[in-house]
């Protein structure tokens, strides 16, 4: 140590009065100042308790392999928005103490937990430390976040399967003898270990087994196996051996191989995972052979979605079915609504469970339940809310067989909807088709898989003319990529591969299909812009909006105006009068309108915004404001005969937040040219006191009509539900005066009500598909 070093230390240590240390801090290296790089990884976060919304609720954290608490010492609105985040939510509202959300088992994780509100973990708060509490479960903490996800988080609110994967991490059938057809419907068990697939011993085995290892497959019911196709046939005396099938060959070879893994499953039916039943596993060289018994084999019965695929006689569908899944981005998933008294509601999730979601899966020809959802995780409904603590014991056909409550308004609300999603049969319809170019995963120009008469198999472009929304939504689905956002005409800004050649034109989709290739098109490529700059693309996206009309309010606010032609030019030159204006003798007369106030609710779980950018918005300077949209609604009245006699269009004179639900904040308003959309939770009311917000009825008769009104007619915008966008109500004109009555949603009634209100035949055909 040099003498400058040594005279500053004896200087420090003077003053401090002790010697030693101060030496040391002058030789130490300094401490970094960086911030240890967090273990959120490990962590994960959820919301229990009773009772409670999805957005509250005790708060949970799951570290080392257990599930804990948070003491609520020290608690603070700093440390619930460090956790809501976590949660996938954007802030927090409120806290609460005392256990308000009922007590939690186990550890108490963490104790006197001090964030100053911006941390991305609350492991990097302050706190005393993993374990360390001196608390009882009387002092668990909960928050209560703000009801908005951040863009992009994965939903908590997901009841999964809980399974031990050291146990059983997968499961499939392997048919022993070759085919192309979908889905496999039978074969030999097989399940997932380390880097390969093994048998199960079937001695004891049981068609409850079976029919966990069809609902795990996607297959609504099992059926029983014909055993003596899949043994070894036996010697022949005269040369002491025989001729075995090509299947026994297979098996015969399998049982040499000492593959068996488990050697004793015992479910009793209603496990939505094999793991979930009582397995015994081989120990070693002892009891790897399968001695008096084969491999296990079942065969699982097709739900009818799935039937035509494989080949089978299809059955006839239900003619009246009670329940249906809604909001869903593919088949097997959605918002849980059954048919009570003629009308759709949904069930509350108060209570729900796998075994609940799984008898509704099953119902609807699907497998076991995947997942079950809590939260309006699907979207919202509207209408009644029918059911509430569903009790299923996962042996019932039908979740009316289910123990329920029925529930009133103050019990539930919409945002407590439940929702599932089903085991599907795997169809492999994401091997022909891909998205290449685009940014993210999420996007890209379609590319298809097309094979030639000679078998060779290449990839080639779509036609993207008429290409739009219900084509895009398809190939989302296809690849398991959620909804559509956008379907795409053009993509010349997107890099491409060396794929150049059209290989399909005219796709025309229902929007329904599971894969491309089962929507209409062309059976001889017939393309006007064949460069692959015009190709189609699509852009999909996690979640979607979804707007639905508020029908009561329509039949509260119609009536009749006579309207002076002196006060409708600017109507006029916006095209909101029927064709016989423009004869009539202006300004002089008047027009006869049917007017209603229209609010237009976004019950999805992504904001409604205009598909085109503010830089294409139309000016329209007689009404002073901008058109997001060319036509938003149609308002149309239908005859008897099902043929329209007056009709009304609406452009979107602006998307705005009008009114919100409680906690929910407005984001649009169209003064000032500002940004234009509706957001979740809130809705856009158009008064029946504004232009073109009205049928010009002027040239119809007294008579019953059906009045109409479609909302995004042209599925300009992605939404997860098309089905209710459009309402209906029964007309009656006297030529005076005018009454609507039964207005509902096109979806809201069962088949038999739709019927009773379609009293004419001819009004059948304007059906919204």
């Amino acid at each position: 140590m040099n003498s400058r070093c040594w005279k500053r230390c004896f200087i420090i240590s003077f003053l401090l009065g002790v010697w030693f240390p101060a030496c040391i801090l002058v030789q130490t290296t300094p401490r970094p100042t960086s911030t240890p790089k967090p273990q959120s990884d490990r962590l994960q976060f959820r919301l229990v308790g009773y009772p409670r919304k999805h957005n509250e609720g005790r708060i949970e954290i799951f570290y080392k392999g257990e599930w804990g608490t948070i003491c609520d010492d020290d608690f603070s609105l700093s440390n619930a928005h460090v956790l809501c985040r976590q949660l996938g939510f954007v802030a927090a509202t409120g806290w609460t103490h005392s256990a308000k959300y009922g007590k939690g088992l186990g550890k108490i994780w963490l104790d006197n937990v001090q964030c100053n509100g911006g941390e991305k973990s609350i492991e990097l708060c302050k706190s005393r430390g993993w374990g360390n509490s001196d608390c009882t479960h009387d002092e668990d903490a909960g928050v209560i976040c703000k009801d908005e996800r951040i863009p992009g988080f994965v939903d908590s609110n997901v009841i999964h399967v809980q399974v031990d994967e050291n146990k059983v991490e997968e499961v499939r059938l392997r048919p022993v003898v070759t085919t192309k057809k979908r889905p496999i419907t039978e074969g030999v068990v097989e399940v997932k270990y380390k880097d390969g697939w093994t048998q199960i011993c079937d001695v004891g085995w049981t068609p409850k087994n079976t029919r966990v290892i069809c609902g795990m497959l996607g297959f609504p019911h099992e059926r029983k196996v014909n055993k003596n196709f899949y043994k070894l046939p036996p010697r022949d005396k005269a040369n002491g051996r025989a001729k075995p099938s090509t299947a026994s060959k297979r098996l015969s070879a399998e049982r040499q191989k000492h593959q068996y893994r488990l050697h004793s499953v015992a479910c009793v039916g209603t496990e939505v995972h094999l793991a979930a039943c009582p397995l015994e596993f081989n120990k070693g060289n002892a009891t790897e052979t399968c001695e008096g018994g084969m491999p296990a084999v079942v065969s699982c019965v097709p739900g009818p979605q799935y039937v035509q695929n494989n080949g089978q006689k299809k059955k006839k569908p239900q003619t009246t079915t009670t329940v249906r899944l809604k909001g869903g981005a593919k088949l097997g998933e959605g918002r849980v609504e059954v048919l009570k008294n003629n009308e759709w509601g949904t069930v509350c999730d108060d209570r729900w469970t796998l075994l609940s979601a799984s008898v509704v899966c099953r119902e609807l020809g699907f497998g076991s339940a995947k997942d079950a959802f809590t939260g309006a995780r699907m979207g919202q409904g509207i209408g009644p809310i029918h059911m509430n603590e569903v009790q299923c014991l996962g042996t019932e056909k039908s979740i009316w067989n289910c123990g329920f409550k029925n529930i009133t308004s103050e019990d539930c609300q919409h945002i407590e909807d439940a929702a599932v999603r089903c085991n599907t049969p795997y169809m492999a319809f994401e091997n022909s088709l891909r998205l290449t170019g685009g940014r993210t995963p999420y996007e890209g120009r379609v590319e298809v898989l097309s094979v030639d008469a000679n078998g060779t198999q290449s990839w080639g472009l779509v036609c993207g003319g008429a290409w739009g929304t219900k084509e895009a939504m398809v190939v989302c689905r296809q690849l398991g990529l959620g909804y559509a956002n956008h379907g795409l005409q053009e993509t010349w800004y997107w890099d491409g591969s060396n794929v150049t050649e059209m290989v399909m034109s005219g796709v025309k989709c229902t929007g329904n299909e599971m894969a491309l290739s089962q929507c209409q098109h062309h059976k001889t490529i017939s393309c006007q812009k064949t460069s692959a700059k015009f190709s189609a693309g699509v852009i999909c996206s996690e979640t979607a909006s979804d707007l639905v009309l508020n029908a009561p309010l329509v039949q509260q606010t119609v009536y009749i105006e006579d309207r002076p032609l002196h006060m409708l030019y600017c109507a006029a030159e916006e095209d909101c009068l029927s064709k016989s204006a423009a004869k009539a003798n202006w300004p002089y007369g008047h027009r006869r309108l049917l007017r209603f106030s229209s609010q237009i609710h976004n019950i999805g779980r992504a904001d409604f915004r205009p598909k085109a950018g503010r830089h294409s918005w139309i000016w329209h300077a007689c009404h002073g404001h901008y058109h997001s949209m060319d036509i938003f609604t149609h308002y149309d009245l239908l005859s008897s005969n099902g043929t329209k006699v007056a009709e009304g269009h609406k452009a979107s004179f602006c998307l705005e937040d009008t009114e919100c639900h409680e906690g929910i904040s407005k984001r649009y308003e169209c003064a000032n040219f500002g940004e234009q959309g509706i957001t979740v939770g809130c809705w856009d009311l158009y008064r029946h006191d504004i232009d073109c917000q009205w049928i010009d009825i002027t040239d119809v008769k007294p008579g019953n009509y059906v009045l109409q009104i479609v909302i995004n007619p042209n599925f300009e915008v992605a939404e997860s539900d098309f089905t209710n966008n459009a309402m209906k109500c029964n007309c009656k004109y006297d030529g005076h005066r005018i009454w609507l009555h039964n207005c509902h949603m096109g979806d809201a009634f069962s088949d038999e009500a739709e019927r009773r209100f379609e009293k004419y035949p001819g009004q059948l055909n304007n059906q919204i598909s």
